[in-house]
């Protein structure tokens, strides 16, 4: 954990129906001093539309060797890597190469995300997939965040229903993939 991280403590009921999966999760997350609340409750929302067994927070910001969200299989071996915000080109041709499936997931204009791969060599750049929120979701959102932080995620037919700390949202969850504007 970075020196000054701040510790926030999610307790989320998960039930995505669209995946099958329903569970209780309990998550401290380290916030490090550059990360805005907008990145971190994108990775959180991102480790909960991505659950599954052996998944985990990667190192952090600062790490460049692990992405925001990464899953392993019992061998160790990445299975899932998980990039939030705006990646470079780079890092997810090296993502590509080194697990079967890699996502991001954005809180920023899609439209700028995909605009900065265009031209580049990417990986199976057509089996990752760029995941965002409607304009204004995490925003909105982000004004609820506590320290400790109770939080229902729900997902039906693309659609994600998000209770924290008392307050509601909802949002469409738009995928595209990397190469959309090839």
């Amino acid at each position: 954990m970075a020196i000054g991280a701040m510790i926030h403590t999610f307790t989320v009921q998960l039930a995505d129906v669209d995946r099958g999966v329903y569970d209780e999760l309990s998550l401290r997350v380290a916030r490090h001093p550059s990360e805005t609340d907008a990145y971190m409750l994108t990775r959180v929302l991102a480790y909960c539309l991505e659950y599954e067994e052996g998944i985990a927070f990667g190192e952090g910001i600062s790490s460049t060797d692990e992405p925001a969200v990464i899953v392993r299989d019992l061998t160790g071996a990445i299975t899932v890597w998980v990039e939030v915000g705006a990646p470079d080109a780079e890092r997810l041709h090296y993502a590509s190469k080194l697990a079967e499936r890699t996502a991001v997931y954005t809180h920023r204009d899609p439209a700028k995300v995909l605009g900065a791969w265009a031209g580049k060599t990417i990986h199976r750049a057509e089996d990752i997939v760029l995941r965002s929120f409607d304009p204004g979701f995490i925003d909105d959102a982000t004004a609820a965040i506590e320290r400790r932080s109770a939080m229902s995620v729900s997902v039906t037919e693309g659609h994600l229903y998000l209770e924290l700390n008392g307050a509601n949202f909802s949002t469409a969850i738009h995928e595209v993939p990397a190469r959309a504007l090839d």
